[in-house]
């Protein structure tokens, strides 16, 4: 551990020293000119892979030019995806859990890893309301814990599939596309996915929800209702009472993706969002966005521990192991083996901050988005889509043909690197724009350079144009 230490601690003031040159939260690099400059770096000392070691020195090299090339969320204009900047204390305690190495599939793999995720899933399963039956297991993202999640749905019909029938799986319009992936993945076929139509608060319409369940075809079994909470674009949040009486109705297990807006059960003023998330059979929720985990943080929760099969191996999880209580997590993954101790680094951060301090980041954060929705709002040459359910705002700058404006307006500020905003595409109205808010430490100021430097780019476009 005292090299461990050491090293850390060099390469902590490597990367502090690449990131003291910066002037914005990406490099001012075209993609062809990174791509050049990371191979002529790496082609100086023989190459990514040299037949003999360079030794630390070229590490804590490599590191400083990392942090002067790579993405610097932690600058208050980094505001395009759900990828926060990370916490101190989980980021620290990364390195140990990664120099220890633990795994928990077995029991002997990490002890004392497998009994903080129990108590950690625990912890989750009680602020989402979930019953006292409910398990959870730690995944890779939240395409990982949908995949999953739709699985053990498809295996509850799968005598009924069997015998010919086809599934169907029923979403929303802007549900994730981790949805149709897993459909494809998992057999259903990505054609096995409805989508219901939104609000215009993009949120699912449970009334035609309950006509298309109604309208189901003899030879069709509703597999799923996935309902939302949180949407990648929009943050919205699906009417969940509603979706979960449909999925009583017609027999179905309700699904909620909670990857984003999972988090606000942290939240007192946020928390009313997630009303009904408790009658779920699964969940998906991500601490690596409303958390601020180094990823991978995503849990799969599910209402009945029953849900993950059991599966025995003999060199791993033997049955008189088992009943002696030598097991560890294996049961709980279906889509991974070896499986990262990542519940510590959550575990220290719920000691840390506690929900409230969790809560009032967030907090935080929706405060910034509510205020950019209103500098929007009061802009002439910007529109609004969709103001701040969560911490997100998408709005589009006005003008001639507003879809390669905005489009070519978001490529200059990469090119600067001064500012990085996301974009999406709305159904019927074209391409937009994206502050995805997740940086506590931002100010109210730093939301207004950010739409500042829209407005700049817009203009300096149009004239362009």
């Amino acid at each position: 551990m005292g090299r461990l230490a050491s090293l850390t601690t060099a390469l902590a003031t490597a990367a502090a020293a690449g990131l003291r040159g910066r002037t914005g939260p990406l490099p001012a690099r075209t993609p062809a000119d990174l791509a050049d400059q990371v191979r002529a770096e790496l082609a100086a000392g023989g190459g990514v892979l040299p037949d003999a070691g360079r030794g630390t020195a070229a590490v804590i090299e490599l590191i400083r030019r990392y942090a002067t090339g790579t993405v610097d969320l932690a600058d208050p204009a980094a505001a395009a995806h759900l990828q926060p900047p990370t916490l101190g204390v989980p980021a620290a305690v990364e390195a140990i859990v990664a120099a220890l190495n633990a795994s928990v599939d077995t029991w002997d793999s990490g002890p004392y890893a497998v009994e903080l995720e129990r108590q950690v899933v625990r912890a989750l399963a009680d602020r989402l309301g979930l019953p006292g039956s409910s398990d959870g297991v730690f995944t890779s993202g939240g395409t990982a814990s949908n995949l999953h999640a739709l699985l053990i749905a498809r295996d509850a019909v799968a005598e009924r599939l069997a015998a010919g029938a086809r599934p169907v799986v029923f979403c929303s319009a802007v549900a994730h596309f981790s949805v149709s992936r897993a459909c494809a993945v998992l057999g259903l076929g990505a054609d096995a996915v409805r989508t219901v139509p939104v609000d215009a608060r993009y949120r699912l319409r449970p009334d035609l929800l309950a006509g298309a369940l109604a309208g189901l075809a003899g030879d069709e079994v509703p597999v799923a209702i996935v309902a939302t909470a949180g949407t990648t674009d929009f943050g919205s949040v699906d009417p969940l009472p509603a979706c979960a009486e449909l999925a009583r109705r017609y027999g179905c297990r309700l699904h909620v993706d909670a990857a984003y807006g999972g988090g606000a059960v942290f939240s007192a003023r946020l928390r009313g969002l997630l009303s009904g998330i408790g009658a779920a059979d699964s969940v998906t929720l991500d601490l690596h966005k409303i958390g601020w985990q180094p990823a991978p943080a995503s849990v799969l929760m599910v209402a009945d521990g029953a849900d993950f099969a059991p599966h025995r191996v003999d060199y791993l999880n033997p049955a008189d192991d088992g009943a002696a209580g030598y097991d560890g997590l294996l049961d709980r993954s279906a889509l991974a083996t070896t499986r990262r101790a990542d519940a510590v680094k959550v575990a220290a951060t719920f000691l840390a901050l506690g929900a409230d301090g969790l809560g009032d980041l967030l907090d935080r954060c929706h405060h910034l988005a509510r205020h950019a929705q209103r500098r929007i709002e009061a802009e002439p040459r910007l529109e609004l889509a969709a103001g701040a359910t969560l911490t997100t705002v998408v709005f589009r700058h006005r003008g001639a043909d507003p879809d390669a404006l905005n489009g070519r307006l978001r490529r200059r500020l990469l090119r600067s690197g001064a500012a990085l905003i996301g974009r999406t595409t709305i159904a019927g109205r074209g391409v937009h724009l994206k502050l995805t808010l997740l940086n506590p430490a931002a100010r109210t100021a730093d939301v207004d350079e950010l739409v500042d430097a829209v407005l700049a780019a817009g203009d300096e476009e149009r004239e362009a144009a």
